[in-house]
């Protein structure tokens, strides 16, 4: 078993630290070395579509592609398919496809 001390008295490593705020000057980008290699969806974060990254919020890229699907559910019960048809083409239940539509109801 390992047991981590400390010595008691001195200042404490974490106080030394400076507070981020306004006060502290951000890094100049010469000393910032970031690579802009973008994702699946855009060559680079510069030339990204979206008005906000979806890896930034937890479960948000999850939230992205299931509004999109019942986008495309809703696009094709309009135009005539039945639940049934849409739930085995997206590989989801019937109920799932129920929830899509009556979704969009109120959101009109």
């Amino acid at each position: 078993m390992v047991l981590e001390t400390r010595e008691n008295g001195g200042a404490d490593p974490e106080d030394l630290k400076e507070p981020i705020g306004q006060d502290v000057a951000d890094l100049r980008p010469e000393y910032c070395h970031y690579k802009d290699e973008g994702c699946e969806y855009a060559q680079s974060c510069l030339d990204c579509p979206y008005p906000q990254c979806i890896y930034d919020e937890p479960r948000s890229l999850h939230l992205w592609l299931k509004e999109q699907r019942n986008k495309e559910i809703n696009r094709l019960f309009s135009s005539g398919w039945k639940a049934k048809e849409l739930a085995l083409l997206f590989g989801v239940s019937q109920r799932t496809v129920q929830r899509a539509l009556k979704a969009d109801k109120r959101n009109e």
